[in-house]
């Protein structure tokens, strides 16, 4: 809900206008509408009059009612009783009727076509266009277009209305429709009475043959293909069922005694004649070589004790023990080998019962296939048979009933001249042009915020990034010749525009308490003494250079910081503090020169600035940031500074932020508010994980003030932003002291809104 409200709070002044266009339009239309008339006429289906339909009838009920009632009204606007009331009042030669309110545009079409048709061509062919029957379908097409018919309620009264330009003529068509359709009704009934014995008569005799030939097709089928059946069920299939259980049994039984023989033969292998098979432990000849081997190894351990180990008698027990181990490992030989004749029979025994199953399933298929013959024949049979019983039913009813020349219906309500006009009505076209313009409207409100992808507020930067949201820089309009005009001294820094110097001129804005949180979270999140801390951005002109220079001035402030413009496709920086510096990064990473000897200083702030003096196109940027001489660069100037600064390339179009990543502590992205897509930089961020990992948070740069009031959701911290205004002050704070009575005036003059925000 809360979302709904936020996009009605946008978008309300698309559908505003989007109504305000459709209500002139329908306006318009009232002005220039050409009045007309609606006559009325009501005819009743009276179902006093029906009873041989009811007596036919097997089913009855509202159901039947009901769409009894609407294939009258479908009768109403047939061509057939449309045609009637055109030739009984000759409204094909009426001009008033023929016209109608056909646009110009309709018009025009109409003379287009008959322009275009080739009969009319002189030569074009020998088929000669009927104008009189043209003439009489366009009638028709007026009639049918001008009419409407409708139940009264769930009654079986229908209302026939017909608006025209008179309201005589409007009368006249109305009632004209409705002696059509009854004498219609008239017409039909004695048709159908006529000629409904000699059909079903003619049908009768058909449906008796068929029946009979249909059931000897039935008994013929079964005799010729032997479907016998034991239990309502076919006896291939009940084969079929007793094997597949005999098979599921014979799968079980190889399965055991394949496990038997596997563990058997893997005892035999690794020579274990001491291991314990089911068999081993019910064979008396393994039972009683090891109550032998139990003997004699026991007799040998008391001979050994008391006589030494080498004692001719210790020695020849130990060489019986021996034989008694190989007897037995002979007999687990023999029972793997009938382990190995079971598995034989078992598998055996499955293959025959699977070859039995496959030999019944496909007697099972034939089977089922001819029964599907078998039971098409049958439907067929019951069919015809059940056809041939309720058409004679119906004959002998039919025969004993007289059909009467009377109608269903009547006219309860005749058509008179209306005296007031129909249309147009007021309330529907503005009705239907509020209706249209709010539906117009929510549609390209609905297109314009699928259009809108781009970061807007900090929780979607929290929710799609999952990135810390560290506040929003509102765009500022540097005021043109509010700098003086300087000249700029060698070794220090020379600000191009007030942009360059923002944050420190304004320390109370919107703008520095930004680059404040930033910080902070730099604190936070970096445990180490030095930090490198990179300003990032996803394209080119979002504004990075801009708040590194700011961010760097802050942290000038109150810690040793020096800021270094790698950006050296484009580096921002430079041209905003050192566009009049003659060597920078490249001397220092290329030539050897001494990092302080390039450096330039603000005098106000303190701050450090290397800059990027590039006189030509470096393709091989990324590898310079990637050198040995830049972590040099980076280790000398740690111990002399406690921030370092880099105003890095943007992520998008280069890979320089990449290179120089495992160098920087923290990074700091850098997203135009309402420009640069969600899409494009979460998958940015999702391909560098390196950098996404160690981002301390994103800033929204350059956030339309007046704008972004429309994207606050209720309850969050946006939606309070307009209270946090009583702490910023665009305008440099006034160092003269003021007294505690002239306190409020400064407050005032200073909470006064700037208008270059």
């Amino acid at each position: 809900m809360d979302g709904l409200i936020a996009i009605i709070r946008r978008q309300w002044r698309v559908v505003g206008l989007c109504v305000a266009v459709f209500v002139m339009l329908g306006i318009g239309y009232m002005l220039t509408a050409v009045p007309r008339y609606t006559a009325r006429t009501s005819v009743l289906i009276d179902r006093g009059n029906r009873q041989v339909v009811e007596q036919l009838s097997t089913i009855g009920g509202v159901l039947d009612d009901e769409a009894s009632v609407l294939s009258q009204v479908e009768l109403l606007r047939s061509e057939t009783i449309g045609l009637s009331a055109v030739d009984k009042l000759e409204l094909s030669d009426d001009p008033e009727f023929m016209a109608g309110r056909r646009s110009l545009l309709l018009a025009a079409v109409s003379d287009i076509r008959s322009i275009l048709d080739i009969r009319r061509w002189p030569g074009g062919g020998e088929v000669r266009f009927d104008q009189i029957e043209a003439q009489r379908r366009q009638a028709l097409a007026n009639l049918l277009g001008n009419m409407k018919v409708s139940r009264v309620g769930r009654s079986y009264v229908l209302e026939i209305t017909f608006t025209a330009t008179s309201p005589r003529l409007a009368a006249a068509v109305a009632g004209a429709i409705a002696d059509a359709y009854l004498t219609d009704k008239l017409d039909a009934k004695y048709d159908a009475t006529r000629r409904a014995g000699t059909w079903l008569q003619e049908r009768i005799e058909e449906l008796r043959q068929r029946s009979l030939e249909s059931d000897l097709a039935v008994q013929r089928f079964r005799a010729e293909n032997g479907l016998v059946t034991a239990n309502d069920r076919l006896v291939s299939d009940q084969q079929l069922t007793e094997l597949n259980s005999a098979l599921i049994v014979a799968r079980a039984d190889t399965a055991r005694a394949q496990a038997r023989s596997d563990r058997i033969e893997a005892i035999i292998a690794r020579g274990q004649s001491e291991a314990i098979v089911t068999d081993a432990l019910d064979s008396s000849v393994i039972s009683s070589l090891r109550e032998k081997y139990l003997e004699s190894s026991k007799r040998e351990a008391d001979i050994s004790r008391r006589l030494g180990q080498g004692h001719v008698q210790a020695a020849r027990l130990r060489q019986e023990m021996a034989e008694y181990d190989r007897l037995m490992f002979d007999e687990l030989k023999r029972i793997a080998g009938s382990y190995q004749s079971e598995l034989e029979v078992a598998q055996s025994r499955e293959r025959q019962i699977t070859l039995g199953v496959s030999n019944a399933t496909d007697i099972s298929v034939t089977a089922g296939e001819t029964q599907v013959q078998l039971r098409e024949l049958e439907r067929a049979a019951d069919a015809y048979r059940n056809l041939y019983q309720t058409f004679l039913q119906r004959y002998q009813e039919a025969v004993q009933q007289q059909s009467f020349p009377v109608t269903e219906a009547r006219i309860i309500s005749r058509a008179v001249p209306p005296t007031t006009a129909s249309e147009p009505r007021l309330s529907l076209v503005l009705a239907l042009c509020l209706a249209l313009g709010c539906g117009v409207g929510g549609v390209l409100g609905a297109f314009r915020e699928f259009r809108d992808r781009f970061f807007r507020t900090g929780e979607q930067v929290r929710d799609i990034l999952g990135l810390e949201y560290l506040g929003s820089v509102p765009l500022v309009q540097p005021q043109t010749g509010s700098r003086p005009s300087t000249e700029p001294v060698k070794g220090e820094i020379y600000r191009k525009n007030e942009l360059s110097g923002f944050a420190t001129e304004h320390p109370s804005s919107a703008f520095a308490e930004t680059l404040r949180s930033a910080r902070i979270a730099a604190d936070v999140q970096i445990d180490r003494p030095h930090r490198v801390i990179g300003i990032v951005s996803m394209l080119a002109g979002e504004g990075k250079s801009t708040i590194a220079v700011n961010f760097a001035q802050t942290l000038a402030r109150s810690a040793r910081t020096l800021l270094i413009d790698v950006d050296l496709r484009n580096p921002g920086a430079t041209r905003a503090l050192g566009q009049h510096a003659e060597e920078g990064l490249l001397e220092v990473l290329l030539e050897g020169v001494a990092p302080a000897s390039a450096m330039l200083a603000d005098p106000v702030t303190g701050l450090k600035f290397l800059p990027a003096v590039v006189r030509r196109r470096i393709p091989h940027s990324s590898e310079l940031l990637a050198s040995a001489a830049m972590a040099r660069l980076l280790a000398q100037v740690a111990g002399e500074f406690d921030y370092i600064v880099l105003d890095l390339p943007p992520l998008g179009p280069v890979v320089d932020a990449r290179a120089i990543a495992p160098r920087v502590d923290g990074f700091i992205m850098v997203v135009e508010w309402g420009e640069t897509s969600r899409k494009a930089v979460k998958e940015t961020l999702d391909a560098e994980p390196q950098i996404a990992g160690r981002c301390l948070g994103v800033i929204l740069n350059k956030v339309d003030a007046a704008r972004v009031r429309l994207y606050e959701g209720y309850g969050s911290s946006d939606y309070y932003a307009s209270r946090y205004t009583h702490y910023y002050h665009e305008t440099h704070p006034d160092p003269t002291p003021v007294s505690i009575g002239a306190a409020t005036r400064v407050k005032t003059a200073r909470e006064k809104p700037d208008s270059s925000r």
